[in-house]
């Protein structure tokens, strides 16, 4: 069976997307079989692997909403042993449609359960809010990779996601655990990036990844090509930060 692992931070702008496009493309070259679940409205995942929702046979969407089975939905991602049940914005509605919904908390869950056996790993992007959408991201996954800006105010949006993972843990899925916190945007030239991983140390210890993701501007450009970062320019530093994350990641699986 596949390990779930939900891609989470409250706060936006902290490289969520970008480390589950990353990460989850490392880990496939590597050799696993991986697919990829957006659950974000914007669809920046979907987009991120060049993937166009509005072409596809289904979305997130329609599995959650309309009943098309999670198989049926899924996409090839043209790199590596990929594919992804992609999002776009129809998805933004869907907390309203499923509120009247029995154990609507459930819903990825089940849908996810059918083609769990059929992977290695699968990767869900969380929007950055807490609604229905990321609760059932949450309640699917076995652990939750927390991506951390190395900034100021990080450590605010930990503190909301700690509590949120505990009350999801309390009522709905009683083995959620960190699967590990992964700084990024990170400037070795600033005290104040350094002093940030520290605190985070100090916070979350070995669950902290040693591998840490610089600020990059070839991983900035990768998105508008559609394209991962070892597929753009697998010679970046920011390819590098993101293979050694993946290696790690896998090491700690065995």
């Amino acid at each position: 069976m596949g390990k779930i692992v939900a891609v989470a931070n409250q706060k936006g702008g902290v490289g969520k997307t970008t480390t589950a496009v990353n990460l989850s493309s490392c880990v496939a070259a590597q050799g696993k079989k991986v697919l990829v679940v957006d659950i974000d409205p914007q669809g920046n995942t979907t987009s991120g692997f060049g993937v166009e929702a509005q072409k596809l046979s289904g979305t997130v969407y329609d599995v959650l909403v309309n009943g098309v089975t999670t198989a049926d939905a899924i996409a090839p991602i043209p790199y590596f042993s990929m594919r992804i049940l992609a999002s776009d914005i129809s998805l933004a509605g869907a907390e309203i449609e499923l509120v009247n919904i029995p154990e609507r908390e459930y819903l990825l869950k089940k849908a996810l359960d059918d083609v769990q056996r059929d992977y290695d790993y699968i990767f869900i992007d969380c929007p950055p809010s807490l609604g229905l959408i990321t609760l059932n991201g949450l309640v699917a996954a076995q652990t939750v990779v927390v991506p951390i800006q190395c900034e100021y105010y990080a450590l605010e949006g930990v503190a909301q996601l700690t509590n949120t993972m505990n009350l999801v843990k309390k009522a709905f899925n009683h083995t959620l655990e960190i699967e590990g916190v992964v700084m990024t945007m990170f400037d070795g030239r600033t005290n104040l990036s350094i002093q940030v991983v520290e605190e985070v140390k100090k916070h979350f210890g070995r669950k902290v990844y040693r591998s840490v993701i610089p600020r990059n501007v070839r991983l900035s450009e990768a998105p508008s090509f559609g394209e991962p970062i070892i597929v753009f320019d697998k010679t970046a530093t920011g390819a590098t930060a993101y293979m050694n994350l993946a290696k790690e990641f896998i090491e700690r699986n065995k």
